[in-house]
This record gives C-alpha cells, structure tokens and sequence, in this order.
C-alpha cells in the first residue's frame, strides 16, 4: 500500500507575501503546505481523498496517474472546491460517474456546489460525473478494504478513514476536535497513523500538536504523522521537539506500508 500526501496545510493561513515574523521558515520547502488531502493506492486500486482548491496542481506536482473511487471527509471549502478537478479521471473512465463516498452533510454539499456532475455520466466529454454514495462502515474494494468511523468537527461530523491491504493499515483522522474510543480503536496500532494537528493553540474544531501527541501514543501507531497545519507549525522547530514516532508530515511526502 502506497500514501502520498498532496497536502498538509490548512485555510488557517497567512499568506506568504504577508508572512510574519517569527512563523514557519519559508526557506525550508516543507513549511510550504497547500491544503489537506491524501492518495492511498491499494494494489491497482487508487483512492482519493478530499480535493482542495490546489488538487489540480497537486496531482501534476505527484503524477497521480488515476483516481478510482473518492472519498469526501465532509463538506467544507479545503476539501471539496477542487472537485472539478475530477473531470479528468471521469474523462478517462469513458465519462462514466466516479464512485464518490461521504457523510450525508458531505453529499448534501457536493449536490449544492457541483449539480452539474450529478449524474452517471459525463453531460459531454471532458465534464466530471459524480455518483454519490452513502460511506458504509466497511467500503470493500478490489485490493482492501476501507473502515470508517465519525469523528466531531465543531458542528458537524467527519469521515475518519482506516485503509487495509492485507496486514498493512493506514490511519487517517483529519479536521477533528479529539479522537472518540470507537476511532480510537479502529485505528489502533495501524502502521501509519495521521492525526489533525492544526497548531500549538487550542481551537473549538481541530485538535493541537499536544492533544495529536497524546492520541498518538494511545493509538499506538508504528510511525504517527501531523497534518492539516497552519503557519505557526514550522517544520524544524516544532518536528525537533516531537516524541520517538511521531513526525510532521509534508507535502509530497510519499510512504510504502
């Protein structure tokens, strides 16, 4: 099983021709984060999930050669608006719709943005085509299996993902507030566990590096990533103060499991 992450960052930004003093060195490429999603390959399957406003240039800088089926963790701006960008890999399908799983908030969002690509084909050549899928408990694919659980987000709930491929597990929490005991469970000592870690401050719906470390180490994982940072987090600085085991995670940063 194959991770690549197109995205570490978050819109909690400030921009770079505005960046402040004392922030993330942006001399270091790592600290240069477009926003939060990953591409997992499971064998021949490849599974997309979340496409923020950069996803198109996310998928040239990686070469993602194709997308499979899609998964939606929920429904706000830096992970649905790039979307679109999914008209190609429909195009290559024949224009036939792309499987696309979520939550009922998350699929509620898709038919409100993109109704054009509602639809089990392509309206012409090159338009995306989406069909929208309620997120089982367990999605069984043709190389593994994807296990979802809930994980709360300020007023709503996200899709908590767990990827398996025979023995190889692959844990991904992204854009939560803490990790409930079902989550905490499913996830536990998978072989790469990735955490939402926004910043060192406290916030209402996302966790902090602190409060990431410390489900890190009750979930156990062989090697725990950070993602979904802002520009407080800078990439030496707080990478160096980490436990053993747990790492912030980078742009284009790519993991065999």
């Amino acid at each position: 099983m194959e991770l690549v992450f197109l995205g570490t960052g978050t819109s909690q930004g400030v921009p770079i021709i505005a960046q402040p003093e004392g922030l993330c060195d942006l001399d270091n490429r790592r600290n240069w984060r477009t926003r939060s999603s990953i591409h997992v390959r499971m064998g021949e399957t490849r599974i997309q999930v979340d496409a923020s406003q950069e996803f198109r240039l996310q998928c040239i800088e990686n070469e993602i050669p194709a997308v499979d089926y899609f998964i939606l963790t929920h429904g706000h701006a830096d992970h649905i608006l790039g979307m679109d960008d999914l008209r190609r890999y429909c195009d290559m399908r024949g224009g036939d719709a792309l499987p696309v799983y979520g939550t009922d908030e998350g699929l509620g969002r898709v038919k409100s943005i993109f109704p054009y690509a509602v639809r089990d084909k392509a309206v012409v050549k090159g338009y995306p085509a989406f069909a929208l899928k309620k997120m089982p408990p367990v999605l069984n694919l043709p190389d593994g299996s994807v296990f979802s659980t809930l994980l709360p987000h300020g007023a709503i709930e996200v899709l908590g993902l767990v990827f398996q491929e025979g023995d190889a597990r692959i844990a991904y929490f992204t854009d939560c507030s803490t990790v409930p005991d079902e989550a905490l469970e499913l996830a536990r000592g998978a072989d790469v566990v990735i955490l939402d870690g926004l910043r060192q401050r406290p916030h209402p719906s996302h966790m902090t590096i602190d409060q990431a470390v410390d489900f890190a180490g009750k979930i156990g994982g062989t090697r725990s990533f950070l993602t979904h940072m802002t520009c407080t987090v800078d990439y030496e600085t707080v990478g160096a103060q980490l436990p053993e085991g747990v790492e912030l995670a980078y742009d284009g940063l790519r993991l065999e499991v």
